[in-house]
């Protein structure tokens, strides 16, 4: 049985003028990994791409050593977290969170179940009468987090999870994060532009600009020198 939890082969995708360009990358099972880049480098693309978003690209793409190709997005068991949450405003955050099961007709006690274990989890459990847009940033990040984890997925994606968050929310949901990988054993990969989240958060790190995985790193060799000085320069080891 493969270790590898994802696996891009030479993988290449037009959107527009934007080009993501011969990608070849394996991340293990339940390995946390980082996209690092500056804002339109392509991570969110990436991310999107490995979810299935696209169809026409060049390459492969395999979970868990086989090819999805020709596999649908509700058939993928991932995870995706959007940056702005993505959470339905006319629903409660239960509602929120039980969206995915309901989808799937599960019976109204496993739903409840499921929902009443992941807002204790995240400790949402207080807020689930509430909507969206009464609740704060972290709890909405929560929610989403429970929302995309309610379906059990081997591979949780997070686009910018942290971004929009003040220093000290930030800390506690990193914990979060930390915790949410003991409990489902799942693969991680998550965006972000900050190179202090990357190196705390992630096992690896890959390093992205114009379309281009310019390298991939443990984090804890992340700030040593690189043969590529545009990745110097990006990290702040050279000056220009």
């Amino acid at each position: 049985m493969s270790s590898v939890s994802i696996e891009l082969r030479n993988f290449a995708l037009k959107k527009g003028d934007f080009h993501l360009g011969g990608i070849s990358l394996e991340i293990q099972k339940r390995e946390i990994f980082a996209l690092l880049g500056k804002t339109g480098s392509g991570k969110t693309l990436l991310l999107e791409s490995i979810a299935g978003y696209y169809k026409n690209f060049e390459g492969d793409i395999l979970l868990n050593g086989t090819s999805v190709l020709h596999t649908p997005l509700e058939e993928r068991k991932l995870g995706f977290v959007y940056q702005d949450y993505g959470l339905f405003p006319h629903m409660t955050i239960g509602q929120n969170i039980a969206y995915g099961l309901k989808m799937r007709k599960k019976n109204h006690k496993v739903i409840s179940e499921e929902v009443s274990r992941l807002a204790g989890l995240l400790s949402i459990s207080h807020i689930l009468s509430q909507y969206p847009g009464t609740v704060s940033g972290g709890e909405r990040q929560r929610t989403a987090l429970a929302r995309a984890l309610i379906l059990s997925p081997d591979i949780l994606l997070l686009d910018e999870p942290f971004s929009a968050l003040d220093t000290v929310t930030k800390q506690s949901l990193y914990r979060e994060l930390i915790k949410i990988h003991g409990e489902f054993k799942c693969t991680i990969i998550f965006v972000t532009h900050d190179f202090n989240e990357a190196q705390l958060l992630a096992d690896r790190v890959g390093i992205i600009d114009k379309g281009r995985l310019m390298a991939v790193r443990h984090k804890d060799a992340l700030f040593d020198l690189y043969e590529d000085d545009e990745v110097n320069f990006f990290l702040g080891l050279k000056e220009l």
